[in-house]
């Protein structure tokens, strides 16, 4: 009985997170900016610091650089604000990591890296993605890469167990990089 009981515990779990990273997720609310709406291939519009882009229920913010975290950010709890902030100084460990929530199909990411960071101008402003906001995988994915990469694990290492660990029951990966 005990075992039935792990079992639907588990099962409901692993519902919750497929459902908080599908493209039918719920958008956080964004009153207080200009928002301007995208698709795909169109997402080098200029943009002033603070605003948003919405594509595919994803908010995209852009700032002036990788000390300044997105106003998406601001209602969220400090451990998060740690796994939005470590990820974007380990573009190069993230973009070498799949993520297994599904996004590669929902929201055309490649790697981990593009659940927290859309782009890295060439001024050093970053657009972020408030993707990983939603998605516990994205955020188990990163943080548990960046902890390991901090101990001397090689990325090679750290891709190893993320494949291992989600692939089984999660979703397609990101494309290979």
């Amino acid at each position: 009985m005990k075992v039935k009981h792990s079992y639907i515990i588990v099962v409901c779990l692993l519902l919750v997170l497929v459902t908080a990273c599908s493209s039918n997720g719920a958008v956080s609310e964004n009153t207080n900016k200009e928002e301007k709406h995208v698709e795909h291939g169109d997402d080098k519009n200029e943009q002033q610091e603070g605003q948003a882009d919405h594509v595919h229920n994803d908010i995209r913010e852009e700032t002036s650089s990788i000390d300044v975290l997105p106003n998406f950010m601001s209602d969220k709890p400090k451990d998060m604000k740690l796994i939005y902030t470590a990820a974007a100084k380990n573009k190069e460990l993230l973009e070498n990591i799949p993520c297994y929530c599904g996004c590669g199909e929902s929201s055309n990411h490649k790697n981990n890296y593009d659940c927290f960071i859309f782009e890295n101008r060439e001024n050093g402003a970053l657009v972020w993605d408030d993707h990983g906001t939603k998605c516990g995988v994205c955020l188990e994915i990163a943080a548990q890469s960046i902890n390991d990469y901090s101990k001397g694990k090689s990325i090679k290492e750290i891709r190893d167990e993320i494949d291992k660990k989600y692939e089984n029951g999660y979703a397609t990966p990101t494309p290979e990089v």
